[in-house]
């Protein structure tokens, strides 16, 4: 059995609901490796799942139908990143207070502890300093108290293609020294708590030592599946295994500080070309009207 991760490449739920509703319903999809291109099946019947990790910034779009969903025997946990950045940094991302509001939905509608916020990449720069990330980590766990008791972060890998676009982006961004992020984590740690929040570091154990727990991002724990076999995407990387169904350069929300998007031109030329019937949440030139007969992937 598989735990399906939908995905770290792009945001499913915000964009491509109708193609994932779709695919589980007919009880499977198509996905191509990003770094040898062949493709595989990967099946989504519940019977082949241990469970479905979502990554979002906008959920709404499955909340509608995780009812009938479950009832049918699909597991969900939702990480939903609310970051709350300025324009220039998240250019078109959904408002903040939506993607709050659909938290709180969302912890009426799956058990608890399978909703998870991301405060993440968490990007030091000359407008968002560390005083501008406390104030506005404590706006957002006010306002998200209740609906979550644990919140991601990670201070952003810089990237090549990410300097870049932070570049363009004219933010002025600052890659912290060790003694700048402890501090900043053990001030979110003690805001987070005061809600009713575990803060977790994702891809840094450096930073435990501010009281942050060790991030398992895809954990099948979670689905009462014990423990996965580890695979790691990063150092300090706690993660189990599990197959991940989507495709770099679809996001178009132009987050600057992304790692999966090259640019948002790319993305929106991607999403234009996207099939919702198709199997594949994006079919490159080279795949076009063939059939993909192909054995699960498990």
């Amino acid at each position: 059995m598989t735990l399906v991760s939908a995905s770290r490449r792009t945001d499913i739920p915000a964009l491509y609901a109708p193609w994932f509703l779709r695919r589980l319903r007919e009880g499977f999809c198509h996905w191509i490796h990003p770094f040898n291109g062949q493709v595989r099946r990967v099946s989504l019947r519940p019977a082949d799942t241990l469970g479905i990790v979502c990554w979002t910034r906008q959920p709404a779009p499955l909340i509608p139908h995780l009812e009938d969903l479950q009832s049918a025997g699909h597991r969900f946990a939702f990480h939903v990143t609310v970051n709350g950045y300025p324009e220039r940094i998240e250019s078109h991302n959904p408002p903040a207070e939506k993607s709050i509001a659909a938290v709180h939905r969302l912890a009426r509608a799956l058990p608890p502890d399978r909703v998870w916020w991301r405060y993440d990449p968490l990007l030091v720069s000359e407008i968002t300093p560390a005083a501008w990330h406390e104030r506005n980590f404590t706006r957002l766990a006010q306002a998200l108290e209740g609906a979550v008791r644990r919140c991601y972060f990670s201070f952003p890998t810089l990237y090549r293609k990410t300097r870049r676009n932070l570049d363009a982006a004219g933010v002025g961004w600052i890659d912290p020294p060790l003694e700048t992020r402890l501090e900043i984590a053990g001030r979110l740690a003690a805001i987070a708590q005061r809600h009713g929040i575990r803060l977790y570091s994702c891809c840094d154990d450096r930073l435990l030592a501010a009281g942050a727990g060790k991030a398992r991002c895809v954990d099948g724990e979670v689905f009462q599946a014990g423990s996965l076999a580890p695979a790691p995407t990063r150092p300090d990387c706690g993660c189990g295994s599990s197959v991940d169904i989507g495709a770099y350069d679809t996001c178009s929300f132009g987050c600057a500080c992304c790692y999966a998007t090259h640019s948002r031109r790319a993305a929106l030329t991607r999403l234009a070309a996207h099939d919702p019937e198709d199997t594949l949440l994006w079919r490159p030139a080279t795949l076009r009207g063939q059939d993909l007969l192909l054995p699960v992937h498990r």
